[in-house]
């Protein structure tokens, strides 16, 4: 991570208790973090709750969760709008037992994979010129 140093250099006037006035020289370093280092970790976390949602998706259909359960509905609808150009390159396989339809879905794991290689281009791109440690 690139931080950026900032030195400040103060002086300090102390009135001392016999009454003389001592000067002090004060150095304090304050650290930033580069704000091209904070737009690629902001990348990052976009990614990793896109990826987030994804992975439960996956996990849920595999499953076989209840769609009509909240948290359930609410996870496919959310993850729709992520998984939807990728749902059309492989088949689903589907296995059912009793009321329970478990769905195998492997385009949810290439789009994961396809959103890990954007993000990485994104951020890449802000830190392309900082000197590597």
């Amino acid at each position: 991570m690139q931080q950026v140093n900032k030195v400040i250099n103060k002086e300090q006037k102390l009135a001392a208790n016999d009454g003389t006035v001592e000067t002090r020289r004060v150095q304090t370093v304050k650290s930033d973090v580069d704000p091209k280092v904070t737009i690629a970790n902001i990348i990052w976390y976009i990614y990793g709750l896109i990826a987030i949602i994804l992975a439960f998706r996956f996990v849920l259909k595999l499953a076989g969760a209840n769609a009509g359960n909240a948290f359930v509905n609410f996870i496919y609808t959310v993850s729709k709008i992520f998984s939807a150009p990728f749902d059309t390159i492989f088949g689903v396989t589907t296995a059912s037992s009793g009321t329970v339809r478990s769905v195998f879905e492997p385009s949810i794991l290439i789009a994961i994979a396809v959103y890990a290689l954007i993000a990485w281009g994104l951020a890449k791109l802000f830190t392309l010129n900082e000197p590597q440690d």
